[in-house]
Order: C-alpha cells, then sequence, then structure tokens
C-alpha cells in the first residue's frame, strides 16, 4: 500500500505546477470555474506547457553548465514558475480577445475570449460615460469606473452621476461615487466620447 501513497505524491507533485497555473488563470480572468473534470484537463495543459519550458531550461543549464546538477526541489520550483507564467500569459490573451480577434478577422470564429456578451461589451468600451436605466424607471448619468462580472449579481461604480429622474437632470453634489446593483439595472447605454 505504501507504493499507491508514494505514486500519488508523485503524480500529484507532477501535476502540482498545472494546477497553480489554472488558479492564477480563474483568479485573473472573469470566466466561470469548470467542474472537477475539466479543471483537470486544464491542469495536465498547463502542466505539459510548464514540464517542456523545465525541460528547455534544464536542457539549458546542461548546455551552458555541463558539470551542474540540480537540486531535487529546483525543478518544481522551475516548473510552478513556468506554469505561473503561462497562465499569466494566457490571462493577458483571454482578458484582451487577442487570439479570437485574429480568427474573427480570418473568418474563423465569430465568438469572443470573454466569458459572455455582457462581459464582452463592457471590455470593448471601457471607461466610457453610460447611461443606466434602473427597473424603477429612474436614469443615472456618469463616468463608469467598474462594473459586474455579471448582469445579475455585483455593483456598477459611477462617478460624476447625474440622476435623470422624469426628464430633469439633478447632478449627485459632494458625491465622489455612487454603487449601483446590477439586479437593479435593465439597460446600458454606452455613450460616445
Amino acid at each position: 500500500m505504501s507504493w499507491a501513497t508514494a505514486e500519488l505524491v508523485g503524480v500529484l507533485t507532477f501535476l502540482l505546477p498545472g494546477f497553480v497555473g489554472a488558479a492564477v488563470f480563474y483568479a485573473l480572468t472573469s470566466h466561470p470555474r469548470p467542474g472537477e473534470f475539466d479543471r483537470v484537463v486544464q491542469a495536465l495543459v498547463f502542466t505539459t506547457v510548464a514540464q517542456a519550458l523545465t525541460w528547455a531550461a534544464r536542457w539549458l543549464a546542461g548546455w551552458y553548465w555541463p558539470a551542474y546538477e540540480w537540486p531535487a526541489g529546483l525543478e518544481l520550483l522551475v516548473s510552478a514558475v513556468a506554469a505561473v507564467a503561462v497562465a499569466l500569459l494566457a490571462v493577458y490573451f483571454a482578458n484582451h480577445d487577442t487570439i479570437h480577434s485574429v480568427l474573427r478577422r480570418i473568418g474563423i470564429t465569430r465568438e469572443t475570449s470573454y466569458p459572455s456578451e455582457w462581459y464582452s461589451a463592457f471590455a470593448e468600451y471601457p471607461g466610457r460615460y453610460v447611461v443606466l436605466y434602473l427597473k424603477d424607471q429612474r436614469c443615472v448619468y456618469g463616468w463608469l469606473e467598474e462594473w459586474p462580472g455579471s448582469p445579475d449579481r455585483g455593483y456598477f461604480r459611477v462617478s460624476e452621476a447625474v440622476w435623470i429622474i422624469a426628464g430633469r437632470q439633478i447632478p449627485a453634489t459632494g458625491i465622489i461615487a455612487t454603487l449601483i446593483p446590477a439586479s437593479a439595472v435593465e439597460m446600458v447605454e454606452f455613450l460616445t466620447d
């Protein structure tokens, strides 16, 4: 039975950089966390790329310093750092729609790398003046500083807010920012610069 424990520890040590990479990816993007099976698959992908980079680093080290032998923990550390670097690169591509925008231009897909149309609209028009139409027939106009990741939870943070009630503009004087729950918003308009 001790061999099973040793094997399990070895497999977990091998997959650890991939799990760290997947955790970094989901911590820095608005993508929903997948199920357990999908997490393991993503950990395998991050592990594969991290192990390839670790192998390349070990090969380069052996080429420059042929007599150098890596300590036991160094390979795990280099692999974890490589997985984090790959995850940060994946975060950049996902948050900036980099790969999908190229694929859209050449006609392969119409999808974006964003998790929803909601997120895509806010990512396309960041830092704009907006009009938020509330469910109670009021409107607020202002500079959008932050927005929720989904339309049913979270808050909009609006600065320079002007309330529009029954066609009249009522500036919110003396207020730095206003938080408006996403659940209270019926529609969002993005204004031109």
